[in-house]
């Protein structure tokens, strides 16, 4: 979690002059679980298929799996680096939600439109700290209706909420 000016350009070319950046995070990490799974999967059924394929001689059909496999690996470091471009930012009087690493999009909801605000959280997301947070909104849909993969999500709902519905304390 960040505070300040210290947002990578990805991002601070999407926050207006006036606007001052108080939390930015990246994704959870928990984000990755699935294609490392995948690669971890790929890699064992490739071994399996590579011990069981070289004693009948199907030498093209190795390569084959083989090839499958490395695809698996380059989508695999695609989502890495898509995740690391991936911001939830929330600055003075907006969040945003910024994803994609060449087709880039930019969800945002203004901090004024956000009429109720709440976070769950599953077994896994307990476990491996992360959450998702629920927008609603009254009017129109929304680009920002939830977001997923939030780490500290029981501190970043309370410093939310705090800048969403300020105390009477908290007037200047």
């Amino acid at each position: 979690m960040t505070h300040g000016d210290s947002a990578p350009s990805s991002v601070n070319r999407y926050l207006l002059p006036h606007e001052q950046q108080v939390i930015m995070v990246r994704r959870h990490p928990a984000v990755l679980l699935r294609p490392v799974a995948e690669i971890f999967g790929g890699l064992i059924l490739a071994g399996l298929l590579s011990k069981w394929l070289s004693g009948t001689g199907g030498s093209e059909a190795l390569v084959i799996i083989w090839w499958a496999w490395l695809l698996l690996l380059i989508r695999f470091v695609w989502k890495v680096a898509e995740w690391s471009v991936d911001y939830f930012v929330v600055t003075s009087q907006r969040m945003l939600l910024t994803t994609g690493l060449i087709t880039r999009k930019v969800a945002m909801m203004p901090l004024g439109k956000v009429t109720d605000m709440s976070f769950q959280r599953s077994l896994l997301g307990r476990l491996l700290g992360y959450g998702e947070f629920v927008l609603e909104s009254a009017g129109q849909d929304q680009a920002l209706r939830s977001v997923p993969y939030i780490p500290y999500p029981e501190t970043l709902y309370l410093e939310v909420c705090q800048m969403i519905f300020p105390s009477k304390d908290d007037d200047d």
